[in-house]
């Protein structure tokens, strides 16, 4: 029906930036809620951000004055803006997607992009 596909990983020296990219495909389907969780090795997942079809955002706190969540509602594609990277941030990080798809609501997620920080 619908997939959510992962970009934009890699790996980044501490200090820098990377984008992170979550295209939603398939047919008759809308979005509605898209979100970025993470999880690194050891841990648990953890919410990053969230974004509404309005653009209304919520951020875990600690991650709030560096990462940036954004979408492109014509492309059905969510944006994750990483800054000031640390090896902290080290993770596979996952899209998630609250759709309606098939006249039902459900939620949906990405397999995941690898963000390594490490010099």
């Amino acid at each position: 029906q619908v997939q959510l596909v992962e970009s934009g990983g890699g790996l980044v020296q501490p200090g820098g930036s990377l984008t992170l990219s979550c295209k939603a495909s398939g047919t008759n389907f809308l979005a509605y809620e898209m979100g970025w969780h993470r999880q690194a090795p050891g841990k648990q997942r953890e919410l990053v951000a969230v974004i509404s079809r309005n653009g209304a955002t919520n951020y875990t706190d600690s991650l709030k004055a560096r990462f940036a969540i954004s979408r492109d509602l014509a492309a059905d594609t969510g944006y994750l803006r990483m800054n000031s990277l640390t090896a902290e941030d080290t993770a596979v990080y996952y899209c998630h997607a609250e759709l309606l798809v098939g006249g039902r609501l459900g939620d949906l997620w990405g397999q995941g992009t690898q963000v390594t920080v490490s010099s």
